[in-house]
């Protein structure tokens, strides 16, 4: 294995084609340039029922996702990794340091947990109830891109955020997916195990976040024995994009240690 191979797993929504005016991006697109740009290696993936992934209307866990995750590392030849996991991706790539941690060189946690708090337990309801209320995906994003950023930057930055609602409501994926996915969120609850990680883990989270609180963000860290926090100050679920060049900053510091 080479140490600079990472796996970054990808968050639930795809980003809008290049060139289509104010492009809203999940910030993976931006990383994995930036760390070709090193000639680090990287693969990422969408879970089942996301992205281009296979659309199955079954229930899941995160720790099945993490065994699938797990698969796909053994099919690219991949025996160690860095993981890097957004939302419920991080709670995935805590089951994969779990299940193999021998396999798992270090882990960054994006706008994730442990385990959901009620504020978190009543944001991802909401969300998915509007879904299914409506059965639309437009009706979904303009119910939901407010959990997503911040005050500040919904008021200011009103053309990013209207590219981050068409590229919510741009999905083609089964409703019955989401609400799937959305379960495995709600019932992932690694906080009585997070003592046995002891790959080095580094934290992200932003103090606006109502899905993955600070709440929820400090319960997940004091749970981890080698642990750095990182909180990014008037940011939300996607800080990636809303401070994209201090979490470019951040994650290829970690990784270059």
């Amino acid at each position: 294995m080479c140490p600079d191979d990472i796996l970054p797993i990808r968050p639930r929504y795809r980003s809008a084609a290049p060139g289509s005016g104010n492009e809203a991006s999940d910030g993976a697109e931006e990383q994995f340039r930036r760390l070709q740009l090193r000639h680090v290696r990287a693969a990422g993936h969408g879970q089942a029922g996301a992205g281009r992934s296979t659309q199955l209307d079954e229930p899941v866990t995160t720790q099945e996702l993490a065994a699938d995750t797990l698969a796909l590392m053994d099919q690219l030849g991949v025996g160690q990794a860095h993981v890097v996991g957004r939302s419920m991706g991080g709670a995935i790539a805590q089951h994969m340091a779990l299940a193999a941690p021998d396999r798992i060189h270090s882990l960054a946690l994006c706008a994730s947990f442990a385990r959901l708090d009620p504020l978190g337990r009543r944001v991802l309801s909401n969300m998915r109830e509007a879904l299914e209320w409506r059965m639309s995906w437009a009706d979904h994003a303009r119910h939901s891109v407010q959990n997503f950023v911040s005050a500040g930057f919904f008021n200011e930055q009103p053309e990013q955020v209207a590219a981050i609602e068409r590229l919510i409501g741009g999905e083609t994926r089964l409703p019955a997916c989401y609400v799937r996915q959305n379960d495995a969120c709600q019932t992932h609850d690694t906080l009585p195990d997070l003592g046995s990680i002891r790959q080095r883990t580094l934290v992200m989270g932003g103090d606006s976040d109502p899905i993955c609180s600070l709440t929820a963000t400090r319960a997940l860290a004091a749970g981890l024995p080698n642990v750095r926090t990182e909180i990014f100050a008037a940011a939300s679920h996607f800080f990636l994009i809303e401070q994209p060049d201090k979490f470019n900053r951040l994650l290829l510091e970690w990784l270059a240690h």
